[in-house]
């Protein structure tokens, strides 16, 4: 299959689909589509088990928009396409590089649509002319001047055509045509500029043989004395993050209880100290183990220091899950208190492995590399589950809210109407609404799956 076969058409299917419809089942549909020609036009050689691996997500993730249309399906299933896109070119590209390459490709698109020998296949532009000319110009020549002539002629041809309605939004269709090739356009045709190449290495999991070296990183400061600059600074931290773990947990446990209000607000101020802790904590280790201190004989005390550093950090993550944990059980669970929990696992995940590279000597880059697919984990796991009907069973469950409150979730509606009929009688859900009336590619399936 040729570059432009794809391009011409995901670009027909994304104005068939999107035509006079608003987002649904329809962008479910289009992301298989896409996932189904990337399996089938990728080689061989780059179907790897990853590459398959997002295939399926891809595809669960496109089913997963058209069951709930909301932000986590969008960016799940966009996060997918791009992956997956990224890996049917390049299998040795690290993934961090798919923010630079999808925005280097939509700054340069009309530098590349216009080599059009790169993505159109050579033909003989005098005979296509001629064939266009034969076809279609002279035929819709005689046609128009026919049916004038006939029209003038004959009232009753005349009136045959008086009632038919001609409602096409020509500005709509060009639009999306405009936007649908677009698209289309950088997903196939997308290219991997050779400066994104060169800087790949700069992401390997491993130290290069240079870089193993023993050399300071300042030429102020000698190696040994930044290695003792390096147990200072984590014996300090050490001493300092244990006193923070026993005030924290004595004023969550030990201190008189909180009023809602009060417990909301030291909740919000907590999660926001564990946030900063948690990136200065990773940034501190960045800086000390970015090199030569990974293969020194004599760091034994440094490392041990920071793995200790690493480990009193989880346990203020965990303090924090705890608190979190009683904030949800006084006021209830919210998407704010979800997204605390997913914030706190990813950070557990993110000292794991930051643990694991001090232990396996792994370069910073290795970092990044592990966590950008833990978020994407993340991001799927957050898209595909409906959050807002277990928050509801949750607090209905445990007499936490009103109904106000709980109608503020989504996709709860069967919940509800099982709990509260006579409230939900009142209240109106325009997105249930908007769903109902639409044609079926603007659809949300989550609400054809309910009882009417």
């Amino acid at each position: 299959m040729k570059t432009y076969h794809p391009i011409i058409l995901t670009t027909v299917l994304f104005v068939v689909l999107f035509y006079g419809e608003t987002p649904g089942i329809n962008l479910g549909i289009l992301g298989i589509v896409y996932a189904l020609l990337t399996l089938f036009i990728t080689p061989k050689k780059n179907k790897t088990q990853t590459f398959y691996i997002l295939f399926a997500t891809s595809i669960l993730s496109s089913f997963a928009f058209a069951w709930y249309r909301d932000v986590p399906s969008l960016l799940a299933v966009t996060s997918s396409l791009l992956f997956l896109g990224l890996r049917s070119k390049t299998r040795k590209l690290k993934s961090l590089f798919i923010v630079p390459v999808f925005v280097t490709n939509f700054l340069t698109f009309f530098c590349r649509f216009f080599s059009f020998e790169k993505w159109l296949p050579k033909f003989n532009t005098s005979g296509m002319l001629q064939k266009t000319i034969a076809v279609i110009l002279i035929p819709a020549i005689f046609i128009v001047v026919f049916f004038c002539i006939y029209t003038y002629g004959s009232d009753h041809f005349a009136t045959l055509f008086e009632n038919i309605e001609f409602d096409f939004n020509f500005l709509d269709f060009f639009g999306l045509a405009i936007l649908g090739f677009f698209i289309a356009f950088n997903f196939w045709n997308f290219s991997v500029e050779r400066f994104i190449y060169k800087q790949n290495h700069y992401l390997d999991n491993t130290f290069s043989a240079q870089e193993k070296s023993q050399k300071a990183s300042f030429s102020f400061m000698t190696f040994d004395l930044e290695r003792t600059s390096g147990i200072i600074t984590f014996l300090v931290l050490n001493v300092m993050l244990l006193f923070f773990i026993f005030t924290y947990n004595y004023e969550q446990f030990y201190e008189v209880p909180k009023t809602p209000s009060q417990l909301s607000d030291e909740t919000h101020e907590r999660v926001v100290s564990v946030i900063l802790s948690i990136i200065m904590a990773i940034a501190v280790i960045m800086f000390y183990f970015k090199g030569a201190f990974n293969f020194d004989k004599n760091a034994g005390t440094l490392k041990i220091l920071a793995k200790i550093w690493v480990v009193l950090n989880a346990v203020l993550i965990f303090s924090t899950i705890a608190k979190n944990t009683e904030y949800v059980q006084q006021l209830g669970l919210t998407y704010k208190r979800l997204g605390v929990y997913a914030f706190l696992i990813l950070s557990i995940i993110g000292l794991v492995v930051t643990f694991i590279k001090i232990q396996k000597q792994k370069t910073n880059a290795f970092l990044f590399n592990q966590m950008v697919w833990y978020l994407y984990g993340m991001i799927l796991v957050c898209s595909y589950f409906n959050w807002g009907g277990m928050a509801t069973q949750y607090n209905i469950r445990n007499h936490k809210g009103n109904f106000k409150f709980l109608h503020s979730l989504h996709y709860n509606d069967e919940i509800l109407e099982n709990t509260f009929p006579k409230e939900m009688k009142t209240k109106i859900n325009y997105d249930r609404i908007e769903s109902d009336k639409a044609s079926f590619l603007s659809k949300i399936l989550y609400y054809e799956s309910i009882k009417k």
